[in-house]
């Protein structure tokens, strides 16, 4: 039978990432003793005063259709959340709520993009942003960060990259799976590059309240910016609610009609009963919430402490997030060979990163996972392999993340 193009452009090197990834999932239920640090999926559970809340919610009957750009009440927290955080004023007119920020990253892709656009990706990038993007019929133009520079923007590079088609730049900042986080003077030179070519910018900012060093700075605040930005956000890195898929994006007020007009052929509304509960997590001080982050920031010091020492693999400590980006290229095995070697000899499953950066050999492991798992991760050095971490698939580099 016949199958759309788009089942191609949905396919390729970032979905084959999580080959290892599934595989390590399928032995772990079969009773195989593995240490899964391949995704970004915080081992802590939702702050309990959430997840009640969900439960009288549902209790009460708060189970049927809700607006399809999302209940006012969720809106509005965002909105709120949103200003205060980023110092861009917006209403409820500027939000959309969605199934997790991935379904944000869909949403911007399919209503600013065109086939044959042209749009900028930082790369290393996060693995599904080729599909997401290729989705829509545009093509990636890759700017890579280079790792001599400890992955921070060039923008003499950035400016090269821009064509006469090019049509928007995407990033994370933090990044996944770096943990760079873009300072001021970068986002400046892409506000810059971005108003000077009429470019809308895609801002995927998951990862920003896990900041260890230094401080979050959103490109949509700077002058100029709100019009032509697209911020895009959730809490399930900050609260531990992957499962929950609560997201939005923030943007301009057409843009998000047009987001409104896309989930009516798709997702047509989430579930109230989330909606209510994680407006409330947005309306609330919740402790648990800086916990977490202390949680994380320690995690990644004993992680590179442990990395530190093991031949032929460089890592640098990320600024932010829940993942690192280790460099395997002085074992002498690709990002590939590197991972599946350690998880058949150990049990330790990690991603291959050259999804996410095609152009260094590295490997991508995630200390979301508890202390319990990472020591036995730490001390798992077979002869061959000597790492421990998670890992995604950029050649010569392992990494471990998720969806946010």
């Amino acid at each position: 039978m016949h199958y759309s193009q788009l089942t191609t452009r949905v396919a390729g090197e970032g979905a084959a990432a999580w080959d290892l990834h599934v595989e390590a999932l399928t032995q772990k239920r079969a009773g195989r003793d593995v240490i899964i640090l391949s995704i970004g999926d915080p081992d802590l559970d939702t702050p309990s005063v959430i997840t009640e809340e969900a439960v009288r919610l549902l209790r009460s009957g708060d189970t049927h259709y809700a607006d399809i750009l999302g209940l006012p009440r969720a809106r509005e927290a965002v909105a709120a959340q949103h200003s205060r955080v980023t110092g861009q004023k917006v209403g409820i007119d500027n939000v959309a709520i969605m199934s997790g920020a991935q379904s944000g990253l869909f949403a911007a892709a399919m209503t600013i993009l065109d086939p044959g656009d042209e749009v900028i990706v930082l790369e290393p990038m996060y693995v599904t942003y080729e599909a997401t993007i290729q989705a829509s019929g545009a093509r990636l133009v890759r700017v890579p960060l280079k790792a001599a520079n400890n992955f921070r923007l060039d923008l003499a590079d950035l400016a090269r990259a821009v064509t006469p088609k090019t049509r928007a730049i995407f990033f994370a900042t933090p990044s996944n799976p770096t943990g760079v986080a873009l300072n001021r003077a970068e986002l400046e030179g892409i506000a810059d590059l971005a108003r000077q070519h009429d470019l809308w910018v895609v801002a995927d900012e998951v990862y920003s309240t896990l900041v260890f060093d230094g401080a979050h700075i959103s490109i949509c605040g700077l002058p100029g910016m709100a019009e032509r930005t697209v911020t895009v956000n959730s809490l399930s890195k900050s609260h531990a609610m992957t499962g929950w898929r609560f997201g939005w994006v923030v943007g301009p007020t057409d843009f998000i009609v047009h987001v409104g007009n896309l989930g009516l052929a798709n997702l047509y509304g989430l579930p109230p009963f989330i909606q209510n509960a994680s407006a409330m997590a947005l309306e609330r001080e919740i402790p648990e919430v800086e916990e977490m982050r202390a949680i994380y920031r320690r995690r990644r010091d004993m992680a590179m402490a442990a990395l530190s020492q093991l031949p032929g693999v460089i890592c640098r400590s990320p600024a932010a997030g829940m993942f690192m980006l280790a460099d395997v290229r002085g074992t002498g095995m690709s990002g590939s060979d590197f991972s599946w070697a350690l998880f058949r000899e150990t049990g330790v499953a990690t991603l291959d990163a050259t999804a996410f950066v095609p152009s260094v050999t590295c490997v991508s492991p995630s200390p979301s996972m508890r202390r319990a798992s990472l020591k036995p991760a730490a001390a798992s050095r077979p002869s061959r392999v000597g790492w421990w971490g998670r890992s995604r698939r950029p050649s010569g580099q392992t990494r471990s993340g998720s969806p946010g």
